[in-house]
């Protein structure tokens, strides 16, 4: 019996508590439409259990290590490549290295420090809802980037971090405020329904995951600020 419960608390995973208005929602719904329609009873209950997966905040086993960058997000490493840090961070007036991390609707929302630091500055832009895989979504999108303050071999590192909007997400959600310190893996924000969430590294970094890679927010190591040469990758 032990062995049970520990097995179901384990598939179990808890909800963020960002979801439950919208959880509310369809079980009012679902109730609502179960006096009319037992179609649309069904219907408006598997939408609101999608939003309880949707909502879903798993503990995640977070690897520490001096230089190790981890995934912020949870979805498809879709872009890698070298370009301009957004100018509203002042990061760098120099190229960086840019990693991209697309989340489609089934993936994990809850976005987490790729390193420890102390959140140096928030900036929170306006702007379009365009595909969030699209390059051009780091500058057009709506979007929210914040700067990381972290130490790499005793020396001062900036690192960005941006959440993007995405053609169905229309609200980011942001946890931390700028001063504070967080641990690498901590929670830092939420986008809903769909979006990306790009890293800006130093020119040097070592790159750790591939194109079309699946990123685990916490988890995955994207890159290692101590350099060396990149890992390659082919599909099988």
């Amino acid at each position: 019996m032990t062995d049970l419960i520990e097995t179901i608390r384990r598939t179990l995973v808890p909800i963020h508590k960002e979801g439950y208005p919208f959880i509310l929602i369809g079980i009012v719904l679902t109730v609502g439409a179960g006096l009319f329609s037992q179609f649309f009873a069904w219907v408006f209950l598997i939408l609101t259990l999608w939003v309880c997966y949707f909502f879903r905040d798993p503990e995640r086993v977070v690897p520490v290590g001096d230089g190790l960058v981890v995934s912020p997000a949870d979805g498809r490493v879709n872009l890698i490549s070298t370009v301009l840090p957004p100018p509203e961070l002042d990061l760098s007036h120099e190229p960086m290295l840019r990693i991209s991390v697309f989340m489609n609707v089934f993936d994990c929302h809850v976005n987490r420090v790729p390193v420890t630091g102390k959140i140096g500055q928030i900036h929170y832009t306006p702007g379009l809802f365009l595909n969030a895989e699209l390059d051009k979504a780091s500058d057009d999108n709506e979007r929210n980037g914040l700067v990381m303050e972290t130490t790499h071999r005793g020396q001062p590192l900036r690192i960005g971090v941006v959440q993007i909007a995405g053609l169905v997400a229309r609200r980011i959600v942001g946890f931390v405020s700028a001063g504070e310190t967080k641990q690498v893996g901590e929670r830092f924000g939420l986008i809903r329904f769909g979006s990306r969430v790009d890293v800006y590294l130093p020119v040097g970094t070592r790159i750790l995951v591939g194109l079309g890679q699946k990123a685990v927010a916490g988890e995955t190591v994207l890159a290692d600020l101590g350099g060396g040469p990149e890992r390659s990758f082919r599909r099988i």
